[in-house]
């Protein structure tokens, strides 16, 4: 398995409406945790999933060739 730096930037669609939703509410989480034990990687992670989570777009997975949509979600971001 080979990580595809060309593909990543394409900024393709790839994270599906389920992962959306987990992605937001375990990034918030993450982010309210932080704030109570002061640790930045918890912030920067939160961060991370929230940012991926509303953009519907990760860049592990375009590297990766993998997405997480259906087929009728289509896989390109309007």
């Amino acid at each position: 398995m080979n990580f595809d730096y060309k593909r990543m930037l394409k900024f393709e669609r790839n994270v599906g409406e389920k992962e959306k939703k987990a992605r937001m509410a375990g990034g918030a989480l993450l982010i309210l945790i932080s704030i109570f034990t002061a640790k930045i990687i918890l912030l920067i992670l939160g961060l991370v999933l929230v940012g991926t989570g509303y953009s519907g777009w990760c860049p592990a997975y375009s590297g990766f060739g993998k997405s997480s949509c259906d087929s009728s979600e289509g896989h390109k971001q309007d």
